[in-house]
């Protein structure tokens, strides 16, 4: 397993070994001690999963607010997606910036996301399903937050227009960065 800083370094692209054969391929998916090496040392309490049945579909920018923030290490189970970190660390000096990395079933890419950061995805395929490891709080209704995915100054340059974009009404109306207080 190889586990990679990203321009954001506490971000972390995690590519495990496929071993193959005539039958398929297997693959480890998790391993605590090698994440903990390279400075992951999250204990992951949740797991998700989420199903988009149509390309274009955007799920994000969210985060949960202290004592409930979260920590997340995303990956796909079958079509693909840009999945997309940004630093609401408000005393990190890249806080604002982000990180994109296309995650697909056929690479098997995960993306490590930790506490104070929005996370989001837009599927890049039909009948796309994510799953990923939480860690942190559980979810929490009451510190569940959100980020406009679109604000230009993020500067995300996503696959898709806002026109074709399929959202949740609580993704349409999420506020800009800049109208966000002081979260992490």
């Amino acid at each position: 397993m190889q586990v990679i800083d990203q321009a954001i370094p506490a971000v972390k692209l995690v590519i495990p070994k496929r071993h193959g054969d005539a039958r398929g391929w297997f693959s480890e998916t998790y391993r605590a001690d090698i994440l903990a090496a390279h400075g992951v040392e999250d204990h992951f309490i949740q797991d998700n999963q989420s199903f988009s049945a149509q390309q274009g579909t955007v799920r994000g920018l969210h985060f949960q607010r202290r004592p409930f923030a979260q920590a997340k290490l995303i990956r796909v189970l079958s079509g693909a997606i840009l999945d997309v970190a940004v630093d609401l660390r408000r005393d990190s000096p890249t806080y604002g910036r982000h990180v994109a990395a296309r995650l697909d079933a056929e690479n098997g890419h995960q993306l490590y996301v930790p506490i104070g950061f929005g996370h989001g995805f837009c599927t890049l395929e039909p009948d796309t399903m994510v799953a990923y490891k939480v860690a942190g709080g559980v979810y929490s209704p009451e510190h569940d937050g959100n980020l406009l995915w679109n604000d230009p100054a993020l500067g995300i340059d996503w696959p898709v227009s806002e026109a074709e974009a399929q959202l949740s009404a609580k993704d349409k109306v999420a506020p800009r960065f800049a109208d966000l207080p002081p979260l992490f």
